[in-house]
């Protein structure tokens, strides 16, 4: 059994508190044998002196030193009928050190006489003054050596002491059993558990199931269990989203050499001789073009991150506009959905256009799908406006809100879609968009009166790498 275990540990802090104990029970053990041992010779003094007066006078100088050293004193004194008789004495080698009443000691005086009788190792002379026994008199006084008193008060601490270290190992074995049965196992259960889980984290077979019977262990494994299933659906998330990545890459390779195809043939629209074609056509170009480039993107970085924005001045009017044309042929056919735009003509701002257009586009077709989906009429609306600090964006509708679960995983890949078959990556590129711009994207309100985002760009360009900055100076 080592120390450094916690039975070992547990088994010498067992052993150390319950001789502390015994430490504590000792004093007052020894001051009871103390006394126990006085008032024997007070007793045994008695029994001689009685025996002496019993006897005749010419016996009595033949009985009196066998008398004295069977009782263990010195001289015994009488008190009968209020005269004080000297019935047995002998000579002292020394003076009374001290005198000690029986009759009149408190518990405390006596430990503490004790403790001095323990700790004095010279044999001195002492008197001790108590009541006969059976009432055979007023008191009996004797006179006697510490030595012997201190020897036996020695011998019998010993053996208190050996007691109480057997004692204390017995019950430290039986505690360190009962440890190990208690809560050694279960620990080790757990750590074998733990071991096995991180041996293979995404299967779900791995993941501990709580049945310790203490309430402290339970509550640990079901926290255990609770940490593992978390660990193992994020992993199970990140395989489906690392596969989901590389399907993408190849998508988007053939989507883009599908839309190139497009571009070409969308170019030429422009020669028509329809003038609703001719006017449709820089519009159907911009769409197209914008598809490439967000297919080249995925293709060219082929992780989560988004690229750095390519700043630029740029009248935000005009892409609102378009924006709300798009969405309003999408709504076209639900006839529930009007657009409106609340931006100033003169208000330029300073962004990557093509990313402001996917986050204004995320946000006003989530707002769109969301009236589509509650079957009453509603409006969109998208404002703008400028401080001295930056710019701001809002897009609001009057939809039926967002639910309690997409408010809670906000900004969260497929966790927050307000709509059933949603991914909720529409959020999430617009807040990564957003970020890649120094600013935020932040939900205002979403109640029953409807939702509303606010975007937030700033005109410091300090959080903007700094060559895609001075591209915009």
């Amino acid at each position: 059994m080592r120390l450094n275990t916690i039975s070992g540990r547990f088994a010498a802090l067992t052993i150390i508190f319950v001789m502390l104990a015994e430490l504590f029970i000792l004093l007052p053990a020894l001051a009871s044998f103390r006394l126990g041992y006085l008032e024997s010779r007070l007793e045994r003094a008695q029994i001689a002196s009685l025996a002496l007066l019993a006897t005749d006078e010419s016996l009595a100088s033949d009985l009196e030193s066998e008398l004295l050293q069977n009782a263990g004193v010195f001289n015994v004194v009488l008190r009968r009928d209020d005269i004080r008789q000297l019935v047995l004495a002998s000579s002292m080698p020394g003076p009374v050190a001290a005198t000690f009443d029986l009759r009149e000691d408190g518990v405390l005086q006596t430990i503490d006489d004790a403790v001095v009788a323990l700790l004095d190792d010279q044999n001195r002379v002492i008197r001790v003054i108590g009541s006969p026994v059976n009432q055979a008199g007023q008191l009996i006084e004797i006179t006697m050596p510490t030595a012997p008193l201190r020897s036996a008060m020695v011998e019998y601490g010993l053996r208190l002491l050996a007691l109480s270290a057997a004692f204390s190992i017995l019950t430290a074995v039986l505690l360190n059993i009962a440890a190990q049965r208690l809560i050694l196992v279960p620990i080790r259960r757990v750590i074998s558990h733990m071991t096995a889980y991180a041996g293979a984290p995404e299967d779900p077979l791995s993941i501990i199931s709580p049945n310790a019977r203490l309430a402290e262990l339970r509550d640990a494994e079901t926290a255990l269990e609770a940490m593992q299933k978390t660990v193992t659906s994020s992993l199970k998330q990140k395989d489906r989203m690392a596969q989901l990545g590389q399907a993408v890459a190849k998508i988007s390779h053939d989507l883009r050499n599908i839309l190139t195809t497009a571009q070409i043939f969308a170019d030429r629209l422009e020669d028509s001789a329809d003038p609703k074609v001719r006017r449709a056509a820089p519009k159907l170009v911009n769409s197209i073009t914008r598809a490439v480039n967000l297919c080249e993107t995925t293709l060219a970085f082929g992780k989560a991150e988004e690229p750095a924005p390519t700043l630029s001045r740029f009248p935000l009017a005009p892409l609102v506009a378009e924006l709300i044309e798009a969405e309003a042929l999408a709504a076209e056919a639900a006839g529930r959905v009007e657009f409106l735009a609340d931006v100033p003509a003169s208000l330029t701002i300073r962004a990557d256009r093509d990313q402001l257009y996917r986050v204004l586009s995320n946000l006003s077709r989530n707002a769109r799908q969301a009236i589509e989906g509650s079957g009453q009429p509603g409006a969109v609306e998208i404002g703008a406006g400028e401080t001295d600090q930056g710019w701001w964006i809002r897009v609001a509708d009057s939809g039926p809100g967002l639910p309690d679960k997409a408010r809670e995983f906000l900004f969260k890949p497929f966790t927050g879609s307000a709509r059933k078959g949603g991914t909720g990556l529409g959020l999430t590129i617009a807040a990564d968009l957003v970020r890649g711009h120094g600013g935020r994207l932040e939900l205002v309100r979403s109640d029953a009166e409807g939702s509303e985002f606010m975007i937030h760009l700033p005109r410091d360009l300090g959080t903007i790498p700094s060559r895609h900055a001075t591209a915009a100076r």
